[in-house]
């Protein structure tokens, strides 16, 4: 049985994120003194993660009760991503060049071989942990991460059924995708700070990256004004009536994929994920901000819509980080180490291959969110470098939608080879 949080009460621990983004808010602020030096090495928006983490950590609130990350994920992301998507210019976007795809289908191969690689590495010095026969056998539960990792929730629940694994140990499997999934999140976020390093150790070539930010600024800066009462109700308007629609138009086209194409409904499917109420919620929304861009709603940037956008983002950050509990790293540290050694491997594949093709860490940071973290926090990393870059970042995550039960399932016959069996 679980133990009870202190605070379980969505008001009181929606309270307590919000104090926690205003303390960082506020001491990242200071141009001198400790808090200048500190923020200088640790990343706002990690601060903002870890924060909540931490509150999970030791009790205060647990994500098991709370239901403020499905709120951030189904209603504030799709407004953050309506407001952050006014004012992009889509061509500028189209012209970042291919290196964006290269480096998310380098994530995604990261994860296709990390995971027999890391089995086969485990196995040398603790071959009972990737032991296990029938349904039993650890590479079948590892099999729900790697559609995790490569497509979402939707992938792994597809994984869970192809391949059979003993539903009352999945709640490990879901452990390790969670914590480790996490640790990579705080890592990419630790790079941000240093990403012009990065970019110039990588010997990277950021100027279309560059380009497209200083293009949104400008813009943002011609039709800049005060901000009025108005503006805010219109553009909360914009932002929420397009939730709205979007979740209309998601239960809508899934309900009709899922009556009419066996393919879709069979969680089997490869197509399976299509049948994703969530998916469909975020590319109506991004298509919508989209739409927009091409209207006189862009002219809302200048009365601070992507500002807007990014106090949305911040609490899906901080409703992210309650769902990390840093004590779980220690709970089983067999299928923990498998699962950072797979990491890893994505990990270190992402930075070869961005040093041969001289990509910049946006890039690699996002190639890799539009893998493991999907729809929900790629394109809170890609806001990150700036609330412009976000709809690359749900983008790319589409195409995880796209060829994540193929990859997993590619990972997980190698993950069965790989085993022995």
């Amino acid at each position: 049985m679980e133990d009870v949080p202190v605070f379980t009460n969505d008001a009181i621990v929606l309270g307590l994120l919000m104090v926690a983004l205003g303390f960082v808010f506020l001491t990242s602020s200071r141009k001198t003194g400790f808090w200048k030096k500190f923020y200088s090495i640790v990343p706002t928006l990690l601060m903002c993660y870890l924060i909540p983490a931490i509150f999970n950590s030791v009790g205060l609130i647990s994500d098991s009760v709370s239901q403020l990350y499905h709120v951030a994920s189904r209603y504030f992301l799709p407004a953050a991503l309506v407001l952050m998507t006014l004012s992009v210019d889509l061509k500028a976007v189209f012209n970042l060049g291919p290196k964006a795809l290269i480096m998310f289908f380098t994530g995604t191969v990261g994860i296709i071989i990390g995971g027999p690689i890391a089995i086969l590495i485990i196995s040398v010095f603790s071959p009972e942990t990737v032991g296990g026969v029938g349904p039993d056998a650890v590479w079948r539960g590892l099999a729900t991460i790697a559609g995790s990792w490569i497509g979402g929730g939707a992938n792994q629940a597809a994984m869970l059924e192809i391949f059979e694994y003993n539903p009352d140990l999945y709640g490990g499997m879901v452990l390790v995708d969670i914590v480790v999934a996490n640790i990579l999140m705080a890592v990419l976020l630790m790079g941000i700070g240093k990403s012009d390093a990065i970019d110039r150790w990588l010997k990277a070539d950021n100027s279309a990256i560059t380009a497209l930010k200083e293009k949104v600024s400008a813009y943002a800066e011609s039709v800049t004004r005060i901000t009025t009462l108005n503006d805010l109700i219109v553009m909360l308007a914009i932002a929420f009536g397009t939730v709205g629609f979007a979740h209309w138009g998601a239960e809508g086209i899934s309900y009709y994929l899922s009556s009419n194409f066996e393919a879709i409904n069979d969680p089997k499917s490869a197509l399976s994920s299509f049948s994703s109420s969530f998916f469909w919620m975020i590319t109506i929304a991004t298509v919508i901000g989209i739409i927009l861009s091409f209207t006189k709603a862009r002219e809302y940037e200048g009365a601070g819509a992507s500002k807007l956008g990014s106090v949305f983002i911040y609490i899906l950050v901080a409703t992210i980080g309650m769902k990390m509990d840093l004590t779980m790293v220690f709970d089983n540290p067999g299928l923990i180490a498998i699962g950072l050694v797979w990491i890893s491997i994505h990990f270190i594949l992402l930075i070869i291959v961005a040093k041969l093709i001289k990509a910049p860490y946006f890039f690699l940071a996002v190639g890799s969110q539009a893998n493991v973290g999907g729809a929900a926090s790629a394109p809170v990393v890609a806001a990150a470098f700036h609330p412009s870059l976000a709809t690359v970042g749900v983008l790319l995550a589409v195409f995880g939608y796209a060829v994540g039960t193929y990859g997993a399932i590619l990972s997980a016959i190698l993950m069965q080879i790989a085993s022995g069996v």
